[in-house]
């Protein structure tokens, strides 16, 4: 079982970044997927999460900026993140949930200068 997530690196303020989450290794299907991220000194916390059945949700911060999809063909979920700023500058980690077993990624670098 792996997820890896990927797509991270280094963007100005107001500009666009999609990251990637890929699995392997288990029905990714049947999972739902979450992001989360953790910035400098403070603890992780949820930014998008899409649903088996693709339904969406959303933490407020994030909310009309992000955008998250997935590709069951690819076996990989997406975070599209428009209009970033300093303040989503965080390392964000990819969570897959099947059957109440828990699958983290290694984590990407997000940084948006100002």
């Amino acid at each position: 079982v792996q997820v890896v997530d990927s797509g991270g690196g280094l963007v100005q303020a107001g500009e666009s970044l999609t990251l990637s989450c890929t699995g392997s290794g288990f029905a990714f299907i049947k999972a739902h997927v979450s992001w989360y991220r953790q910035a400098p000194g403070k603890e992780r916390a949820f930014v998008a999460q899409i649903y088996a059945n693709h339904e969406e949700q959303y933490d407020d911060s994030v909310e009309g900026r992000f955008g998250i999809s997935r590709d069951n063909d690819r076996n990989t979920a997406y975070l599209q993140m428009n209009r970033l700023t300093p303040e989503d500058t965080a390392v964000y980690s990819c969570l897959a949930r099947l059957n109440g077993r828990e699958y983290w990624g290694q984590g990407t670098q997000v940084t948006v200068s100002s």
